[in-house]
């Protein structure tokens, strides 16, 4: 008879069991009796058994057979396990001399079709350290939403359940438990159910993490050096405020490689908190209140487009180039107003970039352009590109559906969108205020104002 593995069912300690079995299946301590064969004897399963749909039953120790699409369970995250060469069947190992604590040893789910850490001659770093290299972050826990729109995140797992909130199309919720085909998640301030047919979790959220999420270094000091080498004896790149959040390209030993407008550089890992960014849940309250904010943000941009408007008549642009060159007051006439902002902004492409500026003549940064420009609108704007990411209201379908005037960010980096593909933008210390293709590097978010 062949035998075949079962994985991550027992860790051995002196002559009695700690055994953990699938979700909803606990082995714990035998009092009498070893449920499981002695240390060094091997467990074995019929040809055609599924590890991974696999049990040992919590009252006569039984190995029997049930679905389970959450996957194998491990100890303390690593699957405790090893097999013989000469049969690859399970063998269960004694810890040597040492005492294990039942209630220190915890089951966690890693997901479908898990790959097995072995434990050999009794090895628990070598295991640990096998499925920290697979899943550092433990994105096997993660339940990521794959869906046209949203799925919706019910109090109860039936389709006859009140909707609490919405999982949109890639966004992460964490994983309670699995129950009749639907998920348990959290996710931001929502808990709840959603069908498991519309996610993906396990193995296959390790992997899908990875092109949802964003990995940020938020900058956690006052200004930040961007160096071309990871070294403070390279030269300096560019320069990042405090709370500025860019997308993380390698992370290495003391050094975080980073995007920024001058280019990609590096920054010591000790100035930076490192996360990966994913898109939560929405409850009902929280999507209501948002879209309130969002009509009296735009009717407030719209009073504050109309006071400029009649303003206008009666003045001129209140800066006026150093140089001979004289600038416009916005122009009101145009067909729309993000039109109207977008022809304003690009009147002053040449001007220099000054870190920290927000003069639309004399030096301004990415922020402060934007921030400025808008300004002459009436509308009030922060001084910071992270804070710009949250003005105004999304664009949903980031820049396939932007319009002129709509505010691009990017990894350290915000500009005015100005139609045709193309943004205007105080770029670096070297180009100034330019114009630029708008794809010419990722975005993070495009944000509407009126």
């Amino acid at each position: 008879m062949k035998r075949r593995v079962i994985a991550s069912l027992a860790v051995l300690v002196s002559s009695s069991v700690i055994a953990l079995g699938f979700e909803g299946h606990n082995l714990h301590a035998s009092d009498s009796t070893d449920v499981l064969p002695a240390a060094g004897a091997a467990l074995a399963l019929e040809e055609g058994a599924a590890p991974e749909d696999t049990y040992v039953d919590d009252e006569d120790g039984t190995i029997v057979s049930k679905p389970s699409t959450n996957g194998v369970q491990s100890v303390n995250s690593v699957s405790v396990a090893s097999t013989t060469e000469s049969d690859n069947s399970l063998v269960l190992d004694t810890i040597g001399t040492s005492t294990v604590n039942v209630a220190d040893i915890v089951a966690d789910p890693i997901g479908d079709g898990a790959d097995m850490a072995f434990l050999n001659n009794g090895n628990l770093e070598a295991a640990a350290k096998a499925q920290e290299e697979k899943d550092p972050e433990n994105f096997s826990h993660l339940v990521i939403a794959q869906v046209t729109n949203y799925v919706n995140v019910r109090d109860i797992p039936s389709e006859t359940g009140e909707v609490v909130g919405k999982l949109y199309d890639n966004s992460v919720g964490d994983f309670i438990e699995e129950e009749n085909g639907w998920y348990k998640i959290t996710s931001g301030n929502v808990t709840g159910y959603v069908k498991a047919e519309y996610c993906v979790t396990g193995d296959e959220a390790i992997e899908l993490a990875k092109k949802v999420g964003t990995r940020l270094a938020t900058v956690n000091t006052t200004t930040l050096k961007v160096r071309t080498e990871a070294s403070t004896d390279a030269q300096v790149l560019g320069l990042v405020p405090i709370e500025e959040d860019l997308v993380v390209l390698e992370e290495l030993d003391g050094w975080v490689k980073v995007s920024i407008e001058e280019g990609e550089g590096y920054v010591s890992s000790d100035y930076v908190t490192l996360s990966t960014d994913f898109v939560k849940a929405e409850s009902k309250a929280e999507e209501e209140a948002r879209l309130e904010a969002e009509r009296k943000a735009q009717r407030e941009a719209q009073e504050a487009y109309a006071a400029a408007k009649a303003k206008s008549k009666t003045s001129t642009s209140s800066e006026t180039a150093s140089s001979s060159k004289t600038y416009n007051a916005p122009s009101f006439s145009d067909s729309s107003m993000g039109n109207s902002v977008a022809n304003y902004a690009c009147q002053f492409v040449g001007n220099p970039y000054v870190y920290g500026g927000s003069s639309l003549t004399n030096g301004t940064d990415c922020s402060g352009f934007v921030m400025s420009v808008y300004s002459a609108y009436g509308v009030s704007l922060p001084h910071s590109s992270k804070a710009d990411r949250s003005v105004g209201y999304e664009v949903e379908g980031g820049l396939a559906n932007a319009q002129p005037g709509d505010i691009v960010c990017y990894s350290g980096h915000v500009a005015i969108y100005i139609g045709n593909g193309q943004i205007v933008h105080a770029s670096t210390a070297k180009t100034g205020i330019i114009i630029s293709n708008a794809s010419y590097k990722s975005t993070l978010a495009v944000r509407r104002i009126f």
